[in-house]
């Protein structure tokens, strides 16, 4: 698409990638492996892309392997104003892991909520070994953040971890539904009241309709306001507060 543009002389060229594949692999963190979120920012940069719109990246650091600029939008503004809506009474955010910490205590200040860590140990990718909490969440009503749900494994059972601990209830907001595998069927088995996610991968049309847990929310009207924005040559500062 992008060479077809440059072909139709096309003076600027955007690409909004609501979810940008490869994020997870950032970082050499083993030998003989490759930073494929460097390679795709790569690739986008040679094929003649001249800025990038994208959500939520899985490391904000991620900006840094492009040499264009990046409008990197905040899923926040997509999930204040529905949790707001819900009215918990307790409300406690959760991480469910260290690496989300900070994602986590950023979205609390949105409530003036405490923030509690689920500690978690891999035996291998999507394979965890054992989990602990760091906090209080007896009686609360949690809300587990997190930016990509991919099996679904790590947070059912950092839900089931809360709820055993004496949470009265668990939800848990995700910017980028994967659900690889099992992970609808996962969701329904959860002790999750619901799964707040966006569209920002299509989910499968059959399972999320039978889905009795699958919350999605649109994220059309940001990405909308962000390009007009853009186009217009109008700061897009407004789209990063939370009403």
């Amino acid at each position: 698409m992008t060479d077809a543009a440059k072909r139709a002389s096309a003076h600027y060229i955007t690409a909004v990638v609501p979810y940008f594949g490869f994020a997870r692999q950032d970082r050499k963190d083993k030998p003989r492996v490759a930073i494929g979120a460097k390679m795709i920012a790569n690739l986008l940069t040679a094929a003649g892309i001249h800025r990038i719109m994208t959500m939520d990246l899985h490391a904000a650091q991620i900006q840094g392997f492009f040499d264009i600029p990046v409008d990197h939008l905040d899923g926040s503004i997509i999930f204040v104003p529905y949790i707001k809506s819900l009215k918990l009474p307790n409300l406690t955010i959760a991480s469910p892991d260290m690496g989300g910490s900070y994602r986590a205590r950023t979205f609390a200040k949105f409530f003036n909520a405490e923030v509690i860590i689920c500690d978690k140990r891999r035996k291998r990718a999507n394979e965890i070994e054992s989990m602990s909490i760091i906090g209080d969440v007896t009686g609360q009503d949690v809300v587990l953040i997190d930016d990509i749900c991919d099996t679904a494994g790590t947070l059912s059972k950092a839900a089931a971890l809360i709820m055993e601990n004496g949470a009265k209830s668990v939800r848990a907001v995700c910017t980028h539904a994967v659900l690889s595998g099992k992970a609808y069927e996962t969701i329904e088995n959860s002790v999750l009241s619901e799964m707040i996610v966006t569209d920002t991968i299509q989910l499968d049309p059959e399972k999320a309709k039978q889905s009795t847990k699958i919350k999605v929310l649109s994220t059309a009207d940001l990405f909308a306001k962000a390009i007009t924005s853009v186009n217009q040559h109008s700061s897009i500062s407004d789209l990063f507060e939370v009403e």
